[in-house]
């Protein structure tokens, strides 16, 4: 770790030890602890948000310093924000509840990290596959109810928090695992790393699920503590080192096929800055979409060469039979979750009115791709 790497992280460290300290010291109604409501923000006053990431490096912190970049390109002086890593000042279970309270700021992570509070948490990302992709899942949010739905939701938990949704990620992997999958009977009793809904899913297919942070994953594995494990990408998964544990690497995959950051600020802080800052927050996180598929794609595809030529993975594409059988785990796990809770049947139920008809105009419309790719270079 560099001089300068240390020197961000231990002021990340002190800068976050104060703003516990401040926060503890404050006291609520019912011996709850609470901090005081925000005031308004002179508009003429630089004004300074502390945002911890979910990442303690590599390209998903990269991924957030865009974001906040773009922030300081469109705001000037007017507003800085402290991009700190992970674990700087709470834990990344404990993001959100910071952000509510007001010890963070913001926070940088995924739905899928507060799950626990709500499984509709998943139904914001990570969800069943109706046929579409990260992209058409934003397009929910923004124009088919989602961020409405979202925002009920945070109402109907008591959460003092503002979100938006960026940067469409590509269908995760499912993932590495000591020998090559061919049938989904060989997965059946393995111990396997996931998150969020699918968790529920692949516990459906009878597989024993362990939820762990990104930075645990390789050393579960080449520990024994697990069987097989996915994160997210080819990037991420070369800097883990997952290669070194294990040569079979399955991509395609129904688990995850869709996932995007969430973006979230303390909403009485939100509130109090000027409407022209509210709108750089909203539309930098818009054009991060945007970067951020144009940027990770590449890095994918340039990481998975390397783990190919470079480390020796054998590269398999996940059987139709097995995503198949995902599919059907899926239906079992809504259908089960729907019955429990209605506010998770209504999400379904928008979410699949969007996706039929939307999809339906897509798959129409687009040619194979891949017919033209394998004219060119199959």
């Amino acid at each position: 770790m560099s001089d300068s790497r240390r020197t961000f992280l231990t002021g990340a460290a002190v800068v976050g030890a104060a703003a516990v300290g401040y926060a503890v010291g404050v006291g609520g109604k019912g011996g709850k602890k609470a901090t005081p409501s925000a005031p308004a923000i002179n508009k003429n006053e630089a004004v300074s948000l502390k945002m911890q990431a979910s990442w303690g490096g590599g390209i998903f912190l990269e991924n957030a310093k865009s974001y906040v970049d773009r922030v300081h390109a469109m705001a000037g002086k007017d507003l800085k924000i402290d991009l700190l890593a992970v674990n700087a000042v709470v834990k990344t279970s404990q993001m959100q509840d910071a952000v509510h309270r007001g010890v963070l700021d913001a926070a940088h992570y995924v739905p899928a990290y507060w799950y626990s509070k709500s499984k509709s948490a998943s139904l914001f990302g990570t969800g069943p596959c109706f046929g579409w992709s990260s992209q058409e899942v934003l397009g929910w949010a923004h124009y088919g109810g989602g961020m409405e739905l979202f925002n009920e939701l945070m109402e109907s938990l008591g959460l003092n928090v503002v979100s938006f949704f960026n940067s469409p990620m590509p269908a995760q992997p499912l993932g590495w695992f000591k020998e090559e999958i061919k049938d989904a009977s060989q997965m059946d009793g393995l111990k396997y790393r996931t998150v969020g809904l699918a968790a529920d899913v692949l516990m459906e297919m009878g597989m024993s699920v362990v939820q762990l942070p990104g930075g645990e994953i390789q050393p579960a594995m080449k520990s024994g503590l697990i069987d097989a494990a996915e994160f997210n990408n080819p990037t991420s998964d070369r800097d883990f080192g997952m290669q070194d544990v294990s040569k079979d690497y399955h991509l395609a995959s129904f688990h995850q096929s869709q996932e995007f950051f969430e973006v979230t600020f303390n909403k009485k802080k939100f509130n109090a800055l000027p409407s022209e800052l509210q709108a750089i927050l909203r539309h930098a996180s818009e054009a991060e979409s945007s970067n951020f598929y144009w940027h990770n794609t590449k890095r994918y595809a340039d990481d998975l060469v390397r783990l190919q030529n470079e480390s020796g993975v054998k590269v398999h594409r996940t059987p139709d039979s097995v995503m198949a059988a995902q599919l059907k785990a899926w239906d079992v796990v809504v259908d089960r979750i729907s019955a429990e809770d209605p506010f998770f049947a209504k999400v379904i139920e928008s979410q699949k009115a969007y996706a039929k008809d939307v999809m339906n105009y897509l798959n129409l419309n687009q040619p194979d791709y891949k017919l033209a790719y394998n004219h060119h270079f199959g």
